[in-house]
């Protein structure tokens, strides 16, 4: 069974920064495509980032600069640092393989910025 568990939001102030991890199982980590979504209120799902099993890592124009997705293979864990923080950051963040099927999401980790 795919799954993924996120943990490490929190709320912060404009500026500040946070580390998101994400553990999956269920999947042979390593092969997989690896990426982390968000959700604000009232807005569609977007992606943020991913990182391939090259490591090779793409970002949205709107956290590039600001956030770096990493993955640790033996511990089947990707990463998101999410640093100089803004108001408009503020959402629900998911991650998931590329080719998990588009109905298995995890709970998600609430990042809150605000002053």
């Amino acid at each position: 069974q795919v799954q993924f568990a996120e943990s490490g939001g929190g709320s912060v102030q404009p500026g500040g920064s946070l580390r998101l991890s994400c553990a999956a199982s269920g999947i042979i980590f390593r092969l997989n495509a690896m990426a982390w979504y968000r959700q604000a209120p009232g807005k569609q799902r977007e992606r943020v980032a991913y990182i391939t099993d090259g490591y090779i890592t793409n970002y949205a124009a709107t956290v590039k600069g600001r956030f770096t997705i990493s993955r640790n293979n033996a511990k089947n864990t990707v990463y998101l640092q999410m640093n100089s923080l803004k108001p408009e950051d503020t959402a629900v963040y998911y991650c998931r393989s590329l080719s998990a099927p588009d109905d298995v999401w995890g709970q998600g980790t609430q990042v809150t910025v605000s002053s």
